[in-house]
């Protein structure tokens, strides 16, 4: 019998090694949803317990310096043909920008990841096959960022990817710390709207929800799939400025704060 299940364990794993590595190794305690209590007092949202646990793994949901600072991000899963259009957007306003992108988008558009780059935005992991991270062992979650982030390193100059967003916003404790000890800083986010279902409101709805809910220190979370995102953006940046806000990149975050040792580089 041990002889019959050793067989079937290895064809199993020929056949389906990434199923293998999301249910066998260490068992994951239940994922949480990211979320956070809104406000229109333009104060940062609180997230409650996961507060405490984001301190601990040196991962970030917004900038608590007390700055007037904007750092925008984009989760890119595949393309809709409208990252052009932002990207030109940001090119003409000299915005940066964190584009954290899965493998289908890396294999499908890999002259954008370049473009990104080449005009200086940060790419960052969002794993490969856009599983939700909770329930992966070490060594998958492990293959999952560095499968990622080789992919990335062919066809752009950007060689290693220091930021991660889960898929799907889906975390535990035990998520937030092999992230840690893989040298990777989790970036959730503390303002965003429905905009991954690509129905179209108008691009008025997203430049409200952003000029009602911002806040010194907003880590903004858009998809690159939508249109009213795009004409929204046009509108959204000059009128932050206006208001004193400056947008910066998560490199610019980090060096604000000091991060647990294992992360230590960009000291």
């Amino acid at each position: 019998m041990q002889k019959f299940v050793k067989k079937l364990t290895i064809i199993l794993m020929c056949l389906f090694p990434f199923s293998l590595s999301v249910t066998m190794g260490e068992p994951q305690a239940a994922g949480y949803g990211w979320g956070f209590k809104k406000n229109t007092e333009h104060k940062i949202p609180d997230v409650g317990k996961y507060k405490e646990m984001l301190d601990k793994y040196g991962a970030f949901y917004a900038d608590h310096s007390g700055d007037k600072h904007i750092y925008l991000t984009f989760d890119s899963g595949y393309e809709e043909g409208l990252t052009d259009d932002i990207l030109d957007i940001l090119k003409e306003e000299d915005v940066p920008a964190t584009f954290f992108v899965a493998g289908h988008y890396v294999d499908s558009e890999p002259e954008l990841i370049n473009r990104m780059v080449e005009e200086g935005h940060i790419i960052g992991n969002h794993s490969y096959h856009h599983p939700e991270l909770t329930i992966l062992t070490k060594e998958g979650m492990k293959n999952e960022l560095e499968t990622l982030e080789k992919a990335v390193a062919e066809v752009s100059d950007q060689k290693e990817l220091k930021f991660l967003r889960p898929p799907k916003g889906v975390f535990n404790e035990q998520t937030l710390q092999w992230s840690y000890e893989l040298g990777y800083i989790h970036i959730f986010w503390s303002l965003t709207h429905i905009d991954w279902n690509k129905t179209s409101e108008g691009w008025q709805h997203p430049y409200e929800q952003v000029m009602k809910n911002i806040h010194p220190g907003a880590i903004i979370l858009f998809h690159t799939i939508s249109e009213d995102n795009v004409e929204a953006l046009k509108h959204i940046i000059p009128d932050l400025r206006e208001q004193g806000y400056e947008f910066k990149s998560l490199d610019d975050l980090v060096l604000k704060h000091t991060l647990p040792e294992p992360i230590l580089g960009y000291e």
